[in-house]
């Protein structure tokens, strides 16, 4: 008699992990792979820095170029001073979305400082490739957005938002919402947009207060800020009111 074949243990099966029943599994590995991996490395908490993809390190002249070194400077600046700020753990690790450009500098910028540094890649149909100044360990692949945007997000202690594109509007606008709607304790978390110059040809604030679409207080839940050096004391200040205890 020929031996049965049974198809063996669910979770050892491929073919089931990636079909759509399985979407509800693959969904819990993101969040629960990066929450053990995080709590496993003692990361405390952590700033974001947001920002166009397509800023060029290599390209002066450029107004992007700007921006890009900027963030290099305010990302060194930051994990430098976080660094001996160990009483459990790791704070105010730089985090981005892994990419190149601005994510790129800020990555570079804690790397720089030699601190540890996050990056929440992406899979996307044109691969988005995680850049090289990422820690190892803490360098995540996500497959659903919404997943990677609440890691990017779950514990920082400040969101710092530099020029970029649709990708960064989402992201800034998100977590403006969040605020917002207390579902992010105003108090919890500072966003920073940096660029004066930029964001004021890009957004504006004041017509969505006259038209009665936001308040006055809702166009102050964020900060503009447009140099490293107001940026770094901004945030030195208001990131020590989270380090009780620390050295």
């Amino acid at each position: 008699m020929k031996e049965k074949s049974f198809p063996g243990k669910a979770y050892e099966n491929p073919e089931f992990l990636r079909s759509p029943e399985a979407r509800t599994v693959r969904i819990l590995c993101e969040y629960l792979e990066p929450e053990t991996r995080l709590d496993r490395l003692k990361v405390n908490n952590t700033v974001l820095f947001l920002g166009s993809a397509r800023a060029d390190a290599g390209a002066p002249g450029t107004e992007l170029y700007k921006y890009y070194w900027e963030a290099e400077e305010l990302a060194y600046r930051l994990a430098k001073w976080a660094i001996p700020l160990k009483p459990k753990g790791k704070n105010f690790v730089i985090c981005t979305g892994a990419g190149p450009g601005i994510m790129e500098a800020a990555n570079r910028g804690a790397s720089r400082a030699g601190g540890k540094t996050i990056g929440m890649n992406i899979s996307l149909p044109e691969e988005q490739i995680p850049n090289p100044f990422i820690s190892p360990e803490l360098g995540f692949e996500f497959h659903y957005f919404f997943m990677r945007k609440l890691w990017l997000i779950s514990r920082a202690r400040a969101v710092i938002a530099f020029p970029g594109g649709y990708g960064t509007l989402d992201e800034f606008f998100e977590t403006i919402t969040l605020v917002q709607t207390e579902k992010i304790r105003r108090r919890d978390v500072a966003v920073v947009l940096y660029g004066k110059d930029y964001w004021g040809r890009i957004l504006n604030f004041e017509a969505m207060v006259e038209a009665g679409t936001i308040s006055s207080g809702e166009a102050k839940l964020f900060t503009r800020i447009s140099d490293v050096d107001n940026a770094f004391a901004f945030l030195q200040r208001w990131l020590e009111r989270f380090c009780h205890g620390c050295e």
